[in-house]
């Protein structure tokens, strides 16, 4: 890998711990004081100032590698770029359904993700973290995972290897093992379509596109989707009851 590449990665290192003293300058500043739910209100707070600082940061230090190809052959024309930014983002959607399906019937996951509700915990405390989690965090990882581990194993073994190696350090930072498949499935989806289109910002686009989607239905339907799945829950418990019924 290129020394700039070492630079991103530390960047994006820096950024993930920098809330350890992030939040105390927080605290110490009386931002948020009085608040019901001040720790999520200040976790979101300092996470649009970190992710954002790291996107600048990460950009400028790439600033002239965003036009050329990481690969072998140019980099597909503007109208194939635009196809597959308008495709990679329904594909992703139905591929996270598609391994949410398989987990549920095969190891009996059941859907929904911790991490995804913690989150939603600070994006409801601290509105303006949906930047972080829609836009900024998906560049980065984009960057990160695709870019360049990704791109640096491909390159040197092969479409497996690079795959396998970035989706499950994917799954190492959200902490969410248990969803290992969907990080393994939507890794491939987003592999295929930068080696398909040797761009990143395609990849980029549709992991944009995948979480604003997920962030904003939760974000304005959170109360129905809750409600939902308490009578899910509801009915799993009364099931037994009422098979012995009959």
């Amino acid at each position: 890998m290129t020394k700039n590449y070492w630079y991103v990665i530390l960047t994006y290192v820096v950024m993930q711990f920098s809330i350890i003293g992030g939040f105390p300058l927080l605290v110490w500043l009386g931002i948020g004081e009085g608040m019901e739910d001040r720790q999520a209100y200040l976790i979101g707070y300092w996470s649009v100032i970190s992710f954002t600082v790291a996107l600048i940061i990460v950009c400028w230090i790439l600033r002239k590698e965003w036009t050329k190809g990481d690969f072998r052959g140019e980099p597909s024309p503007l109208a194939i770029t635009v196809l597959w930014s308008m495709l990679g983002f329904p594909i992703a959607l139905i591929g996270q359904a598609v391994a949410g399906l398989i987990q549920q019937q095969v190891f009996g996951i059941q859907p929904g993700s911790e991490n995804t509700q913690q989150i939603m915990g600070f994006v409801s405390a601290f509105p303006l973290m949906i930047f972080a989690v829609a836009v900024a965090g998906p560049i980065l990882e984009e960057i990160i995972f695709r870019k360049i581990i990704f791109g640096a194993i491909y390159k040197r073994f092969n479409f497996a290897a690079g795959l396998i190696v970035s989706s499950l350090l994917f799954a190492v930072v959200h902490q969410d093992f248990k969803h290992l498949l969907v990080y393994f499935v939507m890794g491939g989806i987003f592999a295929f379509l930068y080696v398909k289109t040797n761009r990143i910002i395609v990849p980029i686009i549709a992991h944009v596109g995948m979480n604003s989607f997920v962030v904003i239905v939760q974000y304005v339907f959170r109360e129905d989707i809750e409600r939902m799945i308490k009578q899910m829950e509801e009915m799993q418990q009364n099931l037994p009851q009422f098979i012995s019924f009959f």
